[in-house]
């Protein structure tokens, strides 16, 4: 029986300032994405969560995002393919140090906010910033949502995927995410995300938005740690996967 991934975005936080409950989530999940200090996070929030993560045996991932704190990333800001490559390689640098001397060791990374959803549609960008993640690193895997311009460009990079599913967000009939501005993108329900983990996983289906039924592949489920009640929803995903005899474990 295949295993399943859980992943989740954390060290969102900075200084003194805590966006989720890091500790709870990092007993729950596999791997964690961890922001690199430009859309959250600073040196000391970034080693706490790889301290805790390595407690915990969760795999550290970069979360690469756009030099925005005040915006949390979530603000399109327009870049150069260089700057996109050298921010990527900076944050990619800053994280893999601060892992190493947590005592552990990175092993994938992916996009948040706006420089993600530019991701899904943007070819450029994405061929920018995932050539600077194998350039960087040509062992690191790469946490991708199918469908999308970031996923076929590492597959044509030769980059080792794992294909995520977000549990708690609906999709656009064309596979990428709807706008957090449009009612009922985010889904709080634990029922309906229940319901949605099985299928996927079972028929590899998720139904759009609209009532489309669209391909899933998925070796991995996220959870956002910032949505309310993620920790319900972290139990949720993990017995859902569980009663269809799934086993939890982090990515090969």
């Amino acid at each position: 029986m295949k295993t399943i991934d859980i992943n989740s975005d954390l060290g969102e936080g900075y200084g003194d300032y805590a966006k989720a409950d890091d500790a709870a989530i990092l007993g729950l999940i596999t791997s964690a994405n961890v922001a690199c200090g430009f859309h959250a996070g600073d040196y000391m929030t970034m080693h706490q969560t790889a301290v805790l993560a390595n407690k915990n045996g969760v795999r550290i991932g970069a979360h690469v995002g756009y030099p925005d704190i005040q915006g949390f990333g979530r603000r399109h800001i327009a870049y150069t393919p260089k700057e996109l490559e050298l921010m990527t390689i900076y944050q990619l640098g800053a994280l893999r140090a601060i892992a190493e001397h947590a005592g552990s060791r990175l092993t994938h990374a992916n996009f948040h906010g706006a420089l993600g959803n530019l991701s899904f549609v943007d070819e450029d960008v994405s061929l920018a910033t995932l050539s600077a993640v194998k350039a960087f690193d040509p062992t690191l895997k790469f946490v991708a949502l199918p469908h999308t311009a970031a996923y076929r460009v590492a597959q044509k990079l030769g980059i080792d995927i794992v294909a995520s599913f977000l549990a708690d967000r609906a999709y656009t009939p064309d596979g990428v995410l709807v706008s957090r501005k449009t009612p009922g993108a985010v889904i709080h329900d634990p029922a309906v995300i229940r319901e949605r983990v099985q299928r996927v996983l079972q028929d590899g289906k998720v139904r759009a938005i609209d009532g489309t039924e669209l391909d899933m592949p998925v070796d991995s489920i996220l959870v956002h740690s910032d949505t309310p009640d993620s920790i319900e929803i972290a139990r949720t995903i993990r017995q859902a996967a569980q009663d269809i005899g799934y086993p939890i474990a982090a990515f090969a």
